[in-house]
């Protein structure tokens, strides 16, 4: 039997002061690792935040943009000159004096429509002779001919000799010829005579008149002649332009054109490329176009000027940056682009037409690439970057 006071049987002082210590060790230790857990671990992520934010203190700070796609229309702007489609001087086709006038300078005249009047005295003396001529003509004609036909019925019972026969046969031909002459003479004076009215060859407006009532006319366009009147039709106007070589492949007939007026301010008058020279003008390297307008209510004048705005289509759409986003390199040029790694890499790309602030890239870039604007001239591939402004893509380019 235990006496009162003896430890339980099978458990000894020794074995319970092991426990304890034990337990008081795991605490330490438990203790030791909240303390690392709940205060070096935060240091240490701080620590490490530091340094990335010193790195990225540290690195080149660049803005980026991305390529702009131009526009499947692309608009040019023009200095054009417009022209009546039809456009004549009025010259007298016979001499006189001029009788009368019937148009005078702003009037719209229709085809056909009488402009003016010629006393044409010498000529109506000259058609009274010339008939007189033919009458006469007329007369020994019959009489040459007439004798003929009997000479050659004379010449059946051999009454008369062949030469007899021949010789009046001549003369009624030589009587005929001049007869011929005598009508074609008289067929000329009437239609010189006819002359005297001037009428309008097509429909427009008289931009000039250069006679008056009493003046000397004489007859044609040469020499002594000179222009009566000056007739425009400008209900169609024909515009000229000047297409730079760079643009001659699409300024093809059927490109659509619109015409703007400082006159007429925010308005603007549609037409349409019909013809070009179908070749580059040596001196100014551009090509000849033909733009039609119609001008039905005579707003547009002939001999005026005009911005022609050209609806150019484009084959192969490209890219467009702005000129502050090349650099020039002795290999070509190049853009700086910034990859996913924030790391930059030199693209090489190349250029089509210049558009004053914005260059067009024909090939070497994406429109998903972050192109850096303003790099430094010294900037290479593989430089750490930190991007503090990112811009989405301008708005595409306007035709």
């Amino acid at each position: 039997m235990q006496s009162p006071g003896s430890p339980p049987t099978g458990r000894r002082p020794g074995h319970r002061r092991i426990s304890r210590r034990w337990l008081l060790v795991a605490a330490m230790l438990a203790a030791v690792a909240l303390t690392v857990v709940l205060g070096v671990h935060p240091r240490l992520e701080a620590r490490e935040a530091l340094l990335k934010d010193t790195a990225n203190r540290s690195a080149m700070v660049v803005s980026v943009i991305r390529a702009k796609e131009g526009e499947a229309v692309r608009e040019i702007v023009l200095p054009g000159n417009m022209r009546a489609f039809s456009d004549s001087p009025i010259y007298a086709r016979t001499s006189g004096y001029l009788k009368r006038w019937h148009a005078d300078i702003g009037k719209r005249v229709k085809a056909g429509e009488l402009l003016a009047e010629i006393d044409t005295p010498e000529i109506d003396d000259q058609l009274q002779q010339a008939r007189a001529d033919l009458a006469t003509a007329e007369a020994d004609y019959r009489l040459a001919e007439s004798t003929n036909v009997r000479w050659e019925a004379l010449l059946k019972t051999d009454s008369v000799s062949k030469q007899e026969v021949d010789e009046r046969r001549g003369a009624s031909a030589g009587r005929k010829s001049a007869l011929d002459a005598a009508r074609f003479n008289v067929a000329r004076l009437q239609k010189l005579q006819s002359f005297k009215n001037l009428y309008a060859p097509f429909e427009g407006v008289i931009t000039a008149r250069n006679t008056d009532i009493g003046t000397l006319v004489d007859a044609g366009s040469g020499g002594a002649a000179r222009e009566l009147f000056h007739l425009a039709a400008t209900q169609r106007l024909r515009v000229y332009v000047n297409v730079p070589q760079a643009y001659a492949a699409e300024a093809v007939p059927g490109v659509q054109a619109e015409l703007t007026l400082a006159e007429y301010p925010g308005r603007r008058f549609k037409g349409t490329l019909v013809r070009n020279t179908q070749a580059i003008d040596a001196t100014s390297r551009t090509l000849l176009a033909e733009v039609d307008v119609d001008n039905p209510t005579g707003e547009l004048l002939p001999g005026g000027y005009a911005e022609v705005h050209l609806k150019l289509g484009v084959d192969n759409r490209t890219l467009l940056l702005p000129v502050n986003a090349l650099l020039f390199r002795p290999e070509g040029v190049m853009v700086a682009v910034v990859k996913p790694d924030r790391r930059t890499a030199l693209i090489k790309v190349e250029l089509g037409r210049d558009l004053g602030t914005e260059l067009e890239i024909v090939s070497g870039l994406s429109s998903t690439d972050s192109v850096i604007i303003n790099p430094s001239d010294s900037l290479s591939s593989g430089v750490e970057v930190r991007v503090v402004k990112d811009e989405p893509a301008a708005p595409k380019a306007k035709g």
